[in-house]
């Protein structure tokens, strides 16, 4: 199993065969999926468990299994893509993002495993900058992105193309960015 980042307490790594019923909880969950549109059955999170294990072992870049160190146990997922939103966001852009398991959730392993992140997308691939963003009212994961130096820009603020009419209270995403010029100063 490929490790990408470690911390004091995670590794961030590929997904395993024994991960996928923690990637099904986290995408079926009602409190965790509270700012998506959609929930995903057991099948549906499988396909997308494969997708992004391939895109992990093929590119690098994918939602990465955050499991505890000590134990091996899966808990979540934070990594980094190209969420692909043009007009909004440039071709290359990219982002990080995070879904973690509600009995996980207020031990800060978020903003660990986010550290991790950053880290490893500027020193492996250089961005100009990565971005995160979020339904305006997700004060959960805009509080993560403060702490890991990621900065709002309202002017980038955007109405998700992917959220359906059905949800407009979904639809209205804050965007937050650092850049690589800030991440270095941040870290040195």
């Amino acid at each position: 199993m490929t490790v990408i980042a470690t911390t004091d307490r995670l590794l961030l790594r590929n997904w395993a065969e024994e991960d996928r019923g923690l990637f099904h909880e986290i995408n079926s969950d009602p409190e965790v999926m509270e700012f998506f549109a959609f929930r995903r059955d057991r099948a549906e999170a499988d396909l997308m468990l494969d997708g992004i294990r391939d895109a992990i072992a093929t590119t690098g870049l994918g939602l990465y299994a955050a499991a505890l160190k000590e134990t091996g146990e899966p808990i979540g997922f934070c990594g980094l893509w190209h969420p692909e939103l043009e007009p909004f966001l440039t071709a290359g852009t990219i982002e990080i993002g995070w879904r973690l398991a509600k009995r996980h959730w207020g031990k800060g392993y978020v903003t660990e495993a986010g550290a991790a992140a950053l880290r490893h997308g500027f020193t492996q691939f250089d961005p100009p900058e990565i971005v995160s963003f979020a339904v305006t009212d997700n004060h959960r994961s805009t509080a993560v992105m403060r702490r890991l130096g990621l900065r709002h820009e309202p002017e980038r603020d955007f109405d998700h193309p992917r959220v359906p009419d059905t949800h407009p209270h979904l639809k209205r995403h804050v965007l937050y960015a650092i850049s690589r010029e800030q991440w270095k100063q941040a870290v040195s």
